[in-house]
């Protein structure tokens, strides 16, 4: 037994030293580039206090339900896994949904951020407290964020930090954009504050006023391609609760046409989305 137990505890002792030397803190990892667009989306939704595992278990629920539904209303086993592939996706369209419609909402407000932080700098307020002002006077979505940025920087006194914590809490490429160039005004002073504050706020008018033009254009293109996708699968649905059609769909060349007509359909989507959609801006100074 002596011999056995040594032998296991210097084989413990090997691994340990061995993973020393590639086992990293939770700290220094760095999150992959789909965990970082992942919470960037529930936070734009507004979901900061839901995880993505959360997301999977509603989304796998949905999906069951859905597929159960099916299954007693029309049994034909093609659909039943259309449907049930479909739901288990229908939680996160919604999430990314309400997170472009926030984003989109939060970006128009962009503007009069600046306008505040003009008018409280030309007042003689310092940086940092004309945008803990924002807190009382800013645009309503964004007070809560502001909020915390003045509790933030009341406490640690450190203003980039401060800065950090509020693009992680806002998650908005426009927010980063401008973060930044206060982050710069603030680190490198002088008296051209308000007038870059009045260029920066010229052009968020400026790229707003264009997506604006174009996204209006190409809003039909969107709205097309869902109601030519959605239709012919809810006629299908409903003819499918007839029995002769059931049976028809349920042979093996139903179930063929059924999977194919999927397919098509997820292609054809895509396709039309992303050309009438306007390419959405990353975070590059996360």
């Amino acid at each position: 037994m002596m011999p056995l137990g040594a032998g296991i505890l210097f084989g413990t002792g090997l691994f340990l030293v061995w993973n020393a030397f590639w086992w990293q803190p939770a700290a220094e990892r760095k999150p992959s580039n789909f965990a970082l667009k992942t919470q960037d989306i529930l936070t734009q939704a507004g979901l900061t206090g839901v995880s993505f595992r959360q997301v999977v278990i509603v989304a796998a629920g949905t999906s069951i339900f859905c597929g159960l539904l099916t299954f007693f209303l029309v049994p034909v086993p093609a659909l039943i896994l259309v449907v049930t592939v479909t739901a288990a996706y229908m939680p996160w369209l919604a999430i990314r949904g309400r997170a472009r419609r926030q984003q989109k909402a939060l970006t128009k407000t962009w503007p009069e951020v600046i306008e505040h932080l003009s008018s409280g700098v030309r007042a003689g307020l310092s940086l940092p407290e004309a945008i803990a002002q924002l807190a009382t006077r800013g645009p309503e979505p964004l007070r809560p964020p502001f909020r915390e940025f003045a509790a933030d920087y009341r406490v640690s006194g450190n203003f980039s930090g401060s800065l950090d914590r509020l693009k992680i809490r806002v998650a908005d490429p426009v927010a980063d954009r401008v973060i930044e160039a206060l982050r710069l005004a603030h680190d490198v002073g002088g008296s051209d504050l308000t007038r870059l504050l009045r260029n920066l706020t010229q052009f968020l008018h400026d790229d707003l006023r264009t997506r604006g033009e174009i996204a209006a254009r190409q809003s039909w293109t969107i709205a097309g391609s869902r109601l030519a996708v959605a239709a012919p699968w809810a006629i299908l649905i409903v003819l499918s609760t007839r029995a002769e059609t059931a049976q028809a769909y349920a042979t093996p060349l139903g179930s063929t046409l059924i999977l194919a007509g999927a397919g098509i359909s997820v292609v054809a989507y895509r396709v039309m989305v992303h050309v009438g959609r306007l390419p959405t801006e990353g975070r590059v100074l996360r």
